[in-house]
This record gives C-alpha cells, structure tokens and sequence, in this order.
C-alpha cells in the first residue's frame, strides 16, 4: 500500500497483532449495515488491508462471503486461518471490476493514496455498493489515556499531541479524501477490559513502536508498567476507544 516502513512493520509482528489488538464493538456492522443499505449475510465484501484479519472474521460471522487483502506475508499468513486471502495493495487491487458488494478497510486506509485507492475500491463495487472505512480511535477525554498517549508522544517522534475534539464530518471526509462522495460517518464509543501485560503488547504492536530502537521501547515500556501498575493495583486496564466510520456509496 505504502513504501512507508511503519506499514511494512506489522509483518514482524503478526502474532502479537492478532493476539493484542482490540476488535470492534457489534454496533460497527450494525452501522455498517445501516449506511450501506444492505444486509451483511450474503454480500461479496473485500476487506482490504486486512491484517491478521480481525475484522474478516466479524464480518464472516455476519455471514458476509469475505476475501481478504493483505500485502505483508506474516499476516497474511495468520488472516488465511480466518478467511481466503490474496497478497495485494491497496491501490492496486488484484480484484475483478464491479465483483464486490462492500469493499472494508479497518485500520488501514491510512497507509493507502485515496488518488489510487478510492479509484480502486470504486472498480470492484457492484452499482449500489459502498465503501466502508473505519478506526479504533483514542478517547483522550479519558485523563489517564490522555496522559499515557502524552507519554507516547514524547518517547516516539512524529507522534502527535492529543486533541481535544475531533474533525468535524466536513473535514473527516476530506481528510480521508473522500470528497465528492456521498458519506455517511458515525462515531461509536466502546471499551474492553484486559490484563495490563495484554494493553503493553497492544501498544507495542502499533507502527510507532515498531520501528523504534530496542533501547528506547525497553525504556518506555518498563516505565510504563511502573505506572500502570500503581494506577491499576488488580492488574486490569479498561482500554476505552471511539470508532470512526465513514461509508461512502457508489456513485
């Protein structure tokens, strides 16, 4: 999708990615049934950048018929426990034109070029299909996520600071580069409780960290624990996010 290293990075930890990082609450597909105006059980969706295929697997058990496309090998590897997978990118993908009811992309639209992309996703959709992007965002009203990602962004260059609101749809849409479209965006707060070794490893699974020196993530994690620990004595971190949705219909 990218030539961007930190997207590549995922590969050299496949296994800690599917086993850390968070899914997505059921009233995601709720929405994303809503917006696409159709049901999920029976649809040809591709879910694009599809990782170790977290979101493959929840869109299956809605019976959606998936395919997943994945460029790093190692979670492609993992994703075709879940469902078939081809290697492909994001702008170019190795799909047949107007085959697909829904085209996903969870967490992961980021690394493509929405000048490619969006192109793309638009010549597989059959007339009437929609194209579903979204993200586990960080919910910075919450003071110790807050303060953890304050952490973060000092320990990981080019990490941006908190903010207190979000983009308005206007510029989520442009951001996205979905202008011109007609999009619908929902935002869905949720949360899941896990053991603290769990959230550590779901940070350190993130691009940032990745590709940051061995020293420097030691570093920062073993404070981290410190911290934590002290803040959390059971052990148990209520990890709060806000999925971002944004469904945009084929023209």
């Amino acid at each position: 999708m990218t030539t961007d290293p930190r997207a590549r990075s995922f590969d050299t930890a496949a296994d800690q990615y599917a086993t850390t990082r968070p899914s997505y609450p059921p009233a995601l597909l709720d929405a994303v049934e809503e917006l696409a105006g159709r049901r999920l059980a029976g649809a040809r969706v591709a879910d694009v950048g599809a990782g170790t295929g977290i979101a493959s697997a929840l869109l299956r058990g809605r019976g959606a018929e998936v395919v997943a496309v994945e460029p790093g090998e190692a979670m492609a590897r993992r994703c075709g426990e879940v469902v078939p997978v081809v290697r492909g990118d994001g702008n170019a993908l190795p799909l047949a034109g107007a085959c697909f009811d829904l085209v996903t992309y969870a967490q992961s639209w980021q690394w493509t070029d929405p000048a490619r992309s969006v192109p793309e996703a638009l010549r597989v959709l059959r007339p009437g299909g929609a194209l579903a992007i979204w993200w586990n965002t960080t919910a910075f009203d919450v003071p110790w996520i807050r303060a953890q990602h304050a952490r973060i962004a000092r320990a990981v260059r080019g990490t941006k600071p908190a903010s207190a609101t979000r983009p308005d749809d206007e510029d989520a849409v442009r951001l996205a580069g979905l202008s011109g479209l007609r999009v619908v965006r929902r935002l869905l707060r949720w949360s899941r409780v896990v053991p603290l070794d769990t959230h550590l490893a779901n940070i350190g699974s993130r691009s940032a960290f990745l590709v940051l020196g061995e020293e420097p993530r030691r570093a920062f994690f073993a404070a981290e624990r410190g911290l934590l620990s002290a803040a959390f004595p059971d052990g148990l971190i209520e990890e709060t996010d806000v999925v971002d949705l944004l469904v945009a219909l084929r023209p």
